[in-house]
């Protein structure tokens, strides 16, 4: 049903569905200042360096060309044609469901399931975004077999590399509390990101990612620093962690093994996000309101991540023709 789409469905869905109320108001504003890059024949996006005066010049764009992939800049440039200028970029965070290390199937990431998981995972980043961190100009993207947090807060758009990686890390769960394992301490205030540091939540976040990591662990997972004996004996004592008891928790593990898990668990954080995307300052996105078309599957925005269905939200109309055909050919 979610296979990949025809050339005759790419210009039906670009010529009967596609709208340019669907882009969003933050591409729409500024899009004279945005590179557009576009995939034509599936082999990722060669047609670079476009440039749209409107939504009405790249509405007839799309209708002409009927692209197998759009995407759009994070950065604005004072010349997006020659990308030179550059003035700032949105922060991201590139959340896809077939790339979760951890994970309940192993489907290529659009199923239920899947997708289901890694909006849990997005929706706790959001958390800590808006509680821990103070941003407010988030956008969250449905892109087809994941998500983006696209973030607009002028305090991150015109950060540099440095900041995004130390930001991400923070958010992401990625380093190690100092302390001798994660305790569960109260959610901090805002902090001022010009000069960001660690702040004493940290342990807290790092806490809940961990447990979130060895509550849905399958058993069969390849993870770096973590044996199948220790697999085995995270999942035999993670009925712990529902109380929150992790001194016993820790005691069947082992103090050494125990260690051993926690900078496992590091590493695991930080694979849950494609941190080039995260620190890279011109990098190109799937356009929203445009067509995935690997899994037929619409790239939308997510007003409402609490009621966001995927298969509700992002389903073309080609596709229930597909299972209506296939219904008929039975």
């Amino acid at each position: 049903m979610f296979g990949q789409s025809s050339l005759q469905e790419r210009r039906r869905y670009y010529r009967e569905e596609w709208s340019e109320k669907d882009l969003p108001d933050f591409i729409r504003e500024g899009i004279t200042k945005r590179e557009f890059g576009f995939d034509h024949l599936g082999h990722g996006p060669n047609d670079r360096y476009k440039v749209f005066f409107g939504t009405t010049a790249l509405k007839r764009f799309l209708r002409t060309k009927a692209p197998f992939a759009a995407y759009v800049s994070v950065a604005f440039y004072a010349n997006p044609r020659k990308r030179g200028g550059w003035e700032k970029a949105e922060y991201i965070f590139d959340i896809d469901a077939k790339d979760l290390p951890i994970r309940s199937c192993t489907c290529d990431g659009v199923c239920e399931i899947c997708l289901g998981e890694a909006l849990e995972r997005v929706n706790i980043m959001l958390d800590t975004l808006k509680g821990d961190l103070g941003l407010k100009n988030i956008h969250l993207i449905y892109s087809g077999r994941g998500f983006h947090i696209r973030i607009l807060d002028p305090v991150m758009m015109e950060a540099d590399s440095d900041l995004r990686g130390e930001v991400l890390k923070y958010v992401a769960g990625a380093e190690v509390p100092r302390s001798e394992y994660p305790n569960i301490t109260p959610g901090g205030k805002p902090y001022n990101l010009e000069h960001f540091s660690i702040p004493i939540a940290y342990p807290a976040i790092f806490t809940e990612k961990v447990k979130y990591n060895i509550l849905h662990l399958r058993g069969d997972e390849q993870l770096d620093g973590i044996n199948n004996r220790l697999l085995k004996d995270m999942i035999k004592h993670r009925d712990y962690l529902y109380d929150d008891d992790w001194g016993s928790f820790k005691q069947g593990i082992g103090p050494r093994r125990y260690k051993d898990m926690v900078n496992a668990m590091a590493r695991v954080n930080l694979s849950t996000i494609d941190a080039k995307v995260t620190i890279d300052l011109k990098r190109i996105l799937r356009l929203p309101s445009s067509l995935h078309s690997k899994v037929s599957m619409k790239c939308v925005e997510v007003k409402n991540p609490e009621t966001f269905d995927p298969f509700k939200h992002a389903v073309p109309k080609f596709v229930y023709e597909r299972k209506d055909e296939g219904i008929a050919e039975k």
